[in-house]
């Protein structure tokens, strides 16, 4: 169940150097599982949370190092800019709760500005990646309890105990809720509102709708560390499943649609060919497509809408002065 606490190992006294770790990794055969679901459809498909093994957090965080990505230095800026006026709402001794924490480069704004900030939980389902991250936030803040949980977000799991009583807090930057349908983010929203519970908060980032000259750039970047991003599946399908893909003969292809807001994302077969998966064989002919992600884009009312209908009251939305990217503080109804 969602709402099941965790029993902690933590004593009373408020120093760690070490983060405590919680391993909920769904394992080799949900991604064999996975792969072999989406190949399977008539329009193929491969989940998107299946990305970030060790291999492709590194090639996302590469990414957001891109000239052409905006979303990672804008959301810092926002951070940076508003960080006091957030720990003002969010008060002393929270606990503090990052959704695909990655390299945990982000909270470090939040846990600087935060008073007595008591505990931060990251949650990423790449295992070395989150550790390393974990073990870094624990080393820099001894002070903060640091409980990492290796998980995927998106499904059930424990959350550890709020032991020092302050505001439990969401924090899900990156606009990865873009990531879902919008009524899949709806649901979503929902699920971690009632994990939350009646008062906390969720920091999130959000995506903004603007023009395609300066979204495309960001999803197919001239140095093809994107196109690498994706092909990164079949790498890691190759390694851990014994599959005998192709990568290279799979191209990284972006499109944005203005008017409903998505990027949507695919590897496009190059040409015709069959790739297997133990005794699994897929066929792509030349020109199919596999849906690798979706990145949806937001008006400011128009996710407004959806975290109202999610069971959250908007509490303060900041932008940056080219309204490239938002900010939206929710409280939990």
């Amino acid at each position: 169940m969602y709402d099941a606490p965790l029993q902690s190992s933590a004593t009373a006294a408020r120093v760690r150097r070490a983060a405590i770790f919680h391993d909920f990794h769904p394992g080799e055969d949900s991604f064999r599982d996975a792969l072999v679901a989406g190949l399977s459809r008539a329009q193929k498909a491969i989940p998107c949370r299946f990305l970030y093994d060790a291999r492709g957090s590194a090639l996302f965080d590469a990414i957001c190092e891109l000239p052409e990505y905006y979303p990672t230095r804008t959301e810092l800026r926002i951070l940076d800019d508003n960080a006091v006026e957030i720990a003002t709402v969010v008060g002393p001794d929270a606990q503090l709760i990052e959704l695909g924490s990655g390299s945990s480069r982000k909270v470090r704004i939040l846990l600087d500005a935060l008073e007595t900030p008591a505990s931060y939980v990251p949650i990423d389902i790449s295992r070395e990646h989150l550790l390393a991250a974990a073990n870094a936030i624990a080393g820099d803040y001894p002070e903060v309890l640091v409980e990492a949980v290796c998980a995927d977000y998106g499904q059930a799991f424990d959350l550890p105990q709020n032991l020092y009583g302050g505001r439990r807090t969401g924090f899900y930057p990156g606009s990865t809720i873009g990531n879902l349908e919008p009524l899949e983010a709806q649901a979503f929203l929902a699920r971690w509102a009632r994990r939350l519970g009646p008062g906390a908060l969720m920091l999130i980032g959000v995506d903004l709708k603007k023009c395609a000259s300066i979204i495309q750039p960001a999803y197919d970047d001239a140095a093809g560390v994107t196109q690498d991003f994706s092909r990164n599946l079949l790498v890691r399908a190759n390694r851990e499943l014994g599959a005998d893909f192709d990568p290279e003969a799979f191209r990284h292809v972006a499109r944005y649609d203005p008017a409903s807001g998505q990027v949507g994302i695919h590897l496009l077969s190059e040409r015709d060919q069959t790739a297997r998966i133990g005794e699994r064989a897929f066929t792509f002919a030349a020109g199919e497509p596999v849906h690798v992600e979706n990145s949806y884009k937001y008006s400011i009312e128009g996710f407004s809408a959806l975290a109202r209908a999610a069971g959250y009251a908007p509490t303060e939305v900041w932008t940056d002065e080219a309204d490239l990217f938002s900010v939206h503080l929710l409280r939990v109804l």
